[in-house]
């Protein structure tokens, strides 16, 4: 039988980073004088690009790439502390490993997000981390996808992507792999059953189902 491909989300799929993105978002708009925005709105962008996010925050085109330098000078400083793993998300990844090829694909920068794997003790099980920098159009784009499947040598077949949101599951879809739903993150268990596809309160569940399909 074909080994199977499962693409990971990061953020609220894998790992909770919720501390040091609201401080990064924040210290940007200190460091404009600008009001800081409500973290409950900020959270329900974590996993949009920082682009798309900020200026859903209201800040103008042309400025945008200002802001999100100032977000980046604060973030590196202190994401690797104020970053853990979710609940089970270490053993979810290694039993992974075990039968299929392991990819990221995720909106973070591959800048930040390779270091942080390593750290938190699983990067080793991951052949390709496809992060915002490494693609023109992001998820929900079937881009980063096509690219880690690309880089890992696989087609589509038996391919999941695991993730918290709809960027995930409409990027899946869009790359014509098979989405896989968790509400472990930053997008209500009601917002994802919508979509009608399997949705699991974590990812080591999501792990036991794609290991019994067959």
């Amino acid at each position: 039988m074909l080994k199977k491909t499962i693409l990971f989300d990061l953020d609220g799929t894998l790992i909770d980073s919720t501390s040091a993105i609201l401080d990064g978002f924040d210290a940007a708009f200190k460091a404009f004088g600008e009001p800081l925005r409500d973290h409950e709105i900020i959270k329900a962008l974590i996993g949009f690009p920082l682009d798309i996010a900020f200026e859903k925050l209201g800040v103008s085109k042309e400025k945008i790439n200002e802001y999100i330098n100032a977000y980046r000078s604060v973030y590196q400083k202190i994401y690797i502390e104020q970053t853990h793993l979710l609940a089970l998300a270490k053993e979810s990844v290694y039993e992974a490993s075990l039968f299929a090829d392991l990819a990221v694909v995720t909106t973070k920068s591959s800048k930040f997000s390779k270091p942080l794997l390593d750290h938190l003790g699983i990067g080793k099980y991951f052949k390709v981390i496809i992060g915002r920098d490494d693609v023109t159009h992001p998820k929900p784009n079937a881009e980063p996808i096509l690219l880690a499947l690309g880089k890992l040598s696989k087609s589509k077949e038996n391919a999941f992507m695991i993730g918290d949101t709809h960027l995930d599951i409409q990027a899946a879809c869009n790359a014509g792999i098979n989405p896989i739903a968790v509400s472990s993150g930053y997008e209500s268990k009601e917002s994802l059953a919508k979509f009608k596809i399997p949705l699991f309160k974590n990812t080591h569940e999501a792990i036991e189902h794609i290991k019994n399909i067959r």
